[in-house]
């Protein structure tokens, strides 16, 4: 099986292949190729960018800045977009809580927020996950109490992705102790140069600040920054986590990843064992790539069809297993991870190590793999 574009497909995709390799500055998509961090001015400037062209949030409504694509046009971009090392416009901001402003919000706080977005003038955190509610998140404590035309928040959040750059966050709370679990959450909009407000950095396994706990002591939040109505905010945080399943498998970033792996292996790749590892890998992500047509194929009205979970699933996995490649390729050299300039060694092998501990995380954020499973079971096997 092939994918066939018809004429206007190609020429889209042509469309947008020029304009991410040529608009985009070679820094940026430099550092996304090598592994290399990117800074908070560099995922500004290159969503700006896109933002300008009206490339930046596609799927949100087209008053709003989208665009009127095909479910195949969303694809091409998102694949393409990755293929040139672009950074994926910030999922925060443009897969989480704008399309939640969009579709639920007052017409004056999407005109307040929604601009402001797209164009990444404010950078939005996610205030989900608590220390005992993670994957039973309907379990959070964290408090808003109404007090005149204020809600105070008391609380605690925590592995808040890049938390340190954030102007605003947007925060599942529970406003009516009284009710169900799900039933007494709301969605606020907290300026998160609030008093009361401390962001605290938690350092990861690979050595990186990539999230963060957020404490709210007595936060004073004005009444108009509640999203929708109160005691609605589970059916919003449902909306949100559904989006951020969507092109969770990164197909076009994870097949560039491989193919510069083999590069980097070099002579390694006379090895037969070797070879057979780039083999096998590029037989799974062409299957994967085609079950991705198959899902863009089936899905209607913006709902994605059930086998997305397997896209998560499988995405992650070979996302997992070309990290451990790239490490296994560097051999004693993957032990440099502290490495600075000076060294001898090539700055990937630097990056290997850190890279591979950082993609664990690949299989528990947007729906662990475990929860995929059982989606798969039930929707798809009829289990």
């Amino acid at each position: 099986m092939r994918l066939q574009l018809s004429e206007e497909d190609r020429a889209f995709r042509e469309e947008l292949r020029q304009f991410f390799t040529t608009k985009i500055p070679e820094e940026i998509r430099t550092t996304v190729i090598e592994g290399r961090e990117l800074t908070r001015d560099q995922i500004v400037e290159s969503m700006r960018i896109l933002n300008a062209e009206g490339l930046a949030v596609p799927h949100w409504p087209v008053e709003w800045g989208g665009r009127d694509w095909t479910e195949l046009q969303r694809h091409l971009w998102h694949e393409e977009l990755q293929a040139a090392g672009v950074p994926v416009p910030l999922a925060f901001n443009a897969s989480m809580i704008g399309p939640v402003i969009a579709h639920f919000a007052s017409q004056e706080m999407k005109e307040r927020f929604l601009p402001a977005t797209a164009n990444l003038d404010i950078w939005w955190s996610q205030g989900f996950s608590e220390p005992d509610a993670g994957s039973d998140l309907a379990s959070l404590r964290t408090s808003a109490v109404r007090d005149g035309d204020h809600y105070v928040v008391n609380g605690q959040k925590t592995w808040t992705t890049l938390g340190q750059y954030g102007d605003w966050i947007f925060t599942l709370v529970r406003t009516d102790p009284e009710a169900k679990k799900q039933a007494g959450i709301s969605m606020l909009l907290i300026d998160m140069t609030s008093p009361g407000l401390e962001v605290r950095p938690i350092q990861l396994i690979d050595g990186g600040h990539e999230v963060n706990e957020v404490w709210f002591t007595d936060v004073r939040v004005p009444v108009e920054n509640l999203v929708g109505e109160p005691n609605t905010g589970w059916t919003m945080a449902k909306f949100l986590l559904g989006n951020e399943r969507v092109g969770v498998a990164p197909v076009g970033a994870t097949k560039r990843n491989l193919a510069r792996a083999k590069e980097l292996a070099g002579a390694q790749l006379e090895n037969p064992l070797v070879a057979a590892r780039f083999a096998e890998l590029e037989n799974e992500l062409l299957a994967l790539e085609l079950t991705a047509l198959r899902v863009v194929a089936n899905s209607a009205d913006g709902e994605p069809h059930p086998a997305s979970s397997v896209l998560k699933l499988k995405g992650t996995e070979l996302q997992q297993a070309v990290s451990e490649l790239i490490m296994d390729l560097a051999g004693p050299a993957a032990l440099s991870s502290g490495a600075d300039a000076s060294s001898a060694l090539p700055e990937w092998t630097h990056l290997a190590t850190p890279t591979y501990l950082n993609l664990r995380k690949a299989s528990i954020y947007g729906g662990s793999n475990e929860i995929q499973r059982q989606i798969i079971a039930k929707t798809i096997l009829g289990l």
